[in-house]
């Protein structure tokens, strides 16, 4: 047989590339984590001893980064745990939509349309005042396994 009589079919999760493994064991709290395929913030991790034979296990409990869901999982220590590749980024806002999604200023001079606002009512109230009263605006977006949202914002100025 040649390879060419072999077929493979390189299927994934569409967040198989964006996570690292990690000895559950190494996991802190604050750290990130996956559990049930979203990710998240570890808030609480408990390591119990158990039997004669068994592996230590870690309770982990974590806060979904863009829902703010409380999860848990409890996993072996010894056994690798996904851990999502968060990445922060600042954008400068240029616009705010009447459909609810931001237009935003890129490093490289390109626009950014395909952020909504944010669901948290705290910070949607904070761009939109700030927005309204002329302020100059940036604000940090969270990206992890293939999702986006905007978690920070900060007031650098009047517009010019």
């Amino acid at each position: 047989m040649s390879d060419d009589e072999h077929q493979f079919d390189h299927k994934a999760d569409a967040g198989a590339s964006k996570t690292y493994p990690q000895q559950a064991g190494t996991i802190r709290k604050n750290a990130y984590i996956v559990i049930k395929q979203r990710p998240c913030k570890v808030v609480e991790v408990s390591t119990s001893k158990t039997g004669k034979h068994g592996h230590a296990k870690c309770h982990f409990v974590g806060i979904d980064i863009f829902t703010g869901k409380k999860l848990e999982d409890i996993v072996p220590s010894s056994h690798n745990c996904d851990v999502p590749e968060v990445v922060r980024t600042d954008y400068q806002l240029i616009d705010i939509s009447e459909d609810g999604f931001v237009s935003l200023l890129t490093e490289s001079g390109d626009t950014k349309d395909d952020l909504r606002l944010p669901t948290d009512d705290q910070l949607l109230t904070q761009i939109k005042e700030g927005f309204g009263d002329g302020k100059d605006l940036v604000v940090t977006v969270m990206a992890a396994m293939g999702e986006e949202q905007i978690c920070a914002l900060k007031d650098i100025g009047p517009k010019n």
